[in-house]
């Protein structure tokens, strides 16, 4: 009972710090402050339910749920809320070991949720998809083994994994381990195209964290560890361009696209931002733009993030405040 109690206090606290900051923030490489988005006060409805910490975040915006991936022991590893925060039951699943990306997918064929799992134990270094209400459909890579192999696949700590509408599938696999490397699978997992080494050059990775795939064919990766975005042709993979300048303090961890495709968001952990950078059109990538930053509270942690592409709202996955939330278009 006293950490839950801790748990709502901090989530309060830090709620009404994030707006106050959000009214306040620095905003570099800005003509004027932009606040393009604000706090949803009242989400999620049943806060006191994130029993442990909420690594990863995912958006069904067709059925209206959010999914929500967390870490810690005897704890469910996936909560599900409905849109406007009410929480309609969690995934007892066995099979996750220590989840760390998650991504929904829902087309005309099917609907499912795929999960990272980074855990170095029997069930660990493997993506699984599950089936909207938690069972287990697939899973790729041997579990409990990591590895590099592409024939078999074989992850050492899988980050995330993006499907497109295609069902063409692009993973960072890399989170601190022997990997680090952004992989393209077809739809039954053959690999198209990889980029696989670790370095600071061009296509070159260390610690790819997470991965999205935009509307004219470029995937935007978040290059942690050497504190850049790099972009990619999704067909080819040839290298498009990266951007450095927004990440001197701090590295990616996450890039979602907005409604529209006009904004990229990105989070940074260590000094807890979230940051809205501007979309180029098709053509040079250029350098990256800030349009508008959310400064949260010290120790909040932003790790992941997902759009809701249907409202536009967005939902940030923290560690430090063992907590999700969401944020809206500003009206």
């Amino acid at each position: 009972m006293a950490r839950t109690c801790r748990s709502r206090v901090f989530a309060v606290v830090t709620s009404v710090l994030a707006m106050l900051l959000l009214m306040n923030s620095y905003f570099p490489m800005k003509r004027a402050a932009t606040h393009l988005y604000q706090l949803d006060l009242k989400w999620p409805k049943n806060s006191e339910v994130f029993s442990g910490q909420p690594f990863g975040v995912a958006v069904d915006p067709h059925l209206s749920l959010v999914y929500v991936a967390q870490r810690g022991e005897n704890v469910p590893k996936v909560l599900v809320f409905t849109e406007d925060g009410l929480f309609l039951g969690a995934w007892n699943n066995s099979s996750i070991e220590m989840p760390h990306g998650i991504f929904t997918v829902n087309n005309v064929t099917h609907q499912s949720v795929w999960i990272t799992d980074v855990g170095k134990g029997l069930y660990g270094h493997t993506i699984k998809q599950y089936d909207p209400s938690g069972k287990l459909i697939q899973v790729l890579g041997t579990a409990g083994k990591a590895g590099s192999a592409l024939n078999p696949l074989q992850f050492d700590q899988p980050a995330e994994i993006c499907v497109d509408q295609n069902g063409e599938i692009y993973i960072v696999d890399g989170d601190g381990g022997l990997n680090n490397r952004l992989l393209k699978l077809s739809a039954d997992f053959r690999v198209l195209w990889m980029h696989g080494e670790n370095g600071t050059g061009r296509t070159q990775f260390y610690i790819p964290h997470s991965v999205t795939v935009d509307s004219v064919g470029r995937v935007w990766v978040a290059d942690r560890g050497n504190k850049r975005i790099q972009v990619f042709d999704k067909v080819s993979g040839e290298w498009l361009g990266e951007w450095k300048s927004c990440f001197s303090e701090d590295g990616p961890y996450s890039v979602r696209l907005t409604t529209g495709e006009k904004y990229l968001i990105v989070v940074q952990l260590n000094i807890s931002r979230v940051n809205i950078l501007a979309v180029p059109p098709i053509g040079n990538i250029g350098d990256c733009i800030i349009v508008s930053q959310i400064q949260l509270a010290d120790g909040v942690r932003p790790h992941l993030v997902d759009v809701n592409v249907r409202t536009g709202a967005f939902y940030v996955a923290e560690l430090g405040s063992e907590q999700v939330q969401k944020y809206v278009p500003h009206k």
